[in-house]
């Protein structure tokens, strides 16, 4: 399955934008390992001055786009996760500047938080190769819209790059 064969009706709107950065014809398992590749080269190659760079008052620095990137990509996994296994719970959605400031990410160094993102990319990739196709296909709800379990694969791979595409263009 590709991200071609995504049906609009197995996401919220809200996340076209972000699927659509993605190559058709990559299933998900690809998105995610070429992701991974891909960011783990991008950010590696930010000078540290960088690091805690914004580029206006009030946007997060370079560290505080990785942090988020890796507490969503948690938190997509964990949908897909629940919604994979059958459980039709309704999921709540987060708000993602509050996840900042807590993060303490400016204080990290980026190293560490790319050992992290790796770990966590890697967990993403052994759950979602461990999803049947039919646990893929399932729908639940998150955020008050229905979402599937690839489709919450594919977003965290769309946002990834979404992420990066803004730090290429007004960050570095």
């Amino acid at each position: 399955m590709t991200r071609e064969d995504l049906d609009h009706n197995e996401y919220n709107a809200y996340y076209r934008n972000y699927i659509e950065l993605l190559q058709p014809d990559l299933n998900l398992t690809g998105a995610l390992e070429t992701g991974l590749v891909k960011s783990l080269s991008f950010y590696s190659a930010i000078p540290k001055q960088k690091w805690n760079y914004a580029y206006a008052s009030g946007k997060w620095t370079i560290l505080e786009i990785l942090q988020h990137v890796m507490d969503t990509e948690r938190i997509f996994a964990y949908r897909a996760l629940c919604i994979g296994r059958g459980d039709q719970t309704p999921l709540p959605g987060f708000e993602q500047d509050d996840y900042v400031l807590p993060s303490n990410a400016n204080a990290r160094d980026l190293t560490d938080m790319l050992e992290e993102y790796e770990s966590i990319r890697k967990a993403t990739l052994s759950l979602f190769k461990s999803l049947s196709d039919e646990a893929l296909l399932t729908k639940g709800m998150a955020s008050g819209s229905g979402l599937s379990a690839r489709a919450a694969g594919f977003i965290i791979c769309g946002h990834d790059q979404h992420h990066a595409n803004v730090i290429q263009e007004r960050y570095l």
